[in-house]
């Protein structure tokens, strides 16, 4: 977040400031999953610095001006309208390979987990935050709430998962591991229940067969 955007939400009057974060690359790696918000950061990514380092600016500007401020950390967002190209979550990407009958790519051994999160959930989660009751300052934590489903699941089990759905068999093929990708990754979402009475609805069998159903509707 450039600091510009406070700024001007401040110049403009906006009361709050609602904050897309991470709950995966803020928090770093750690064998102590799910993460509570108040888990240590120390990310091993420059876009997890990035995450972080805004949060900051958000707790300096509620404390300076008195501005509203509500960092989410996300996990990992999918979900129908996501694209597959560029920067796309492995969801959409997986999903556009499996219609088109090309292999999937895994990078690594496909063991490392992420906590996959389904887009309605989260769309209603920035709608609850928008509106609730705010807890005083005193932490870069405290206006933090995690968005996810507390759930582990490997890359390659999701591959498989996404094969089930759809119906199709396509190979599974290995890539070397990237740089900076966190082995394991899972939110403890208890603070959002209690803060803004969020939960996820959507488990990720039922996200997944959504999110198929859009991906051959686009076709």
């Amino acid at each position: 977040m450039k600091e510009g955007v406070l700024e001007g939400a401040r110049a403009g009057g906006v009361r709050r400031v609602v904050f897309a974060s991470s709950g995966g690359v803020v928090y770093g790696d750690s064998a102590d999953l799910p993460h509570p918000e108040s888990a240590r950061k120390l990310p091993v990514s420059p876009y997890g610095v990035s995450k972080l380092a805004s949060e900051f600016y958000l707790a300096a500007y509620a404390q300076m001006y008195g501005l509203e401020t509500v960092a989410l950390r996300y996990a990992n967002v999918y979900g129908p309208r996501q694209n597959p190209h560029g920067e796309a979550g492995v969801v959409s990407i997986f999903g556009s390979r499996l219609r088109a009958g090309r292999p999937l790519t895994v990078y690594g051994d496909g063991t490392q987990t992420r906590d996959y999160v389904f887009v309605k959930d989260v769309a209603r989660a920035n709608v609850l935050a928008a509106t609730c009751s705010m807890p005083a300052v005193y932490h870069v934590d405290d206006r933090a709430a995690n968005i996810g489903t507390a759930v582990e699941t490997s890359v390659l089990d999701l591959a498989t998962g996404l094969c089930a759905t759809s119906g199709a068999s396509v190979p599974v093929e290995h890539a070397p591991a990237r740089t900076g990708e966190l082995a394991r990754s899972a939110v403890r979402i208890g603070r959002a229940a209690e803060w803004f009475g969020w939960q996820p609805e959507y488990d990720l069998a039922a996200g997944l067969a959504a999110t198929w159903e859009w991906i051959c509707a686009e076709g």
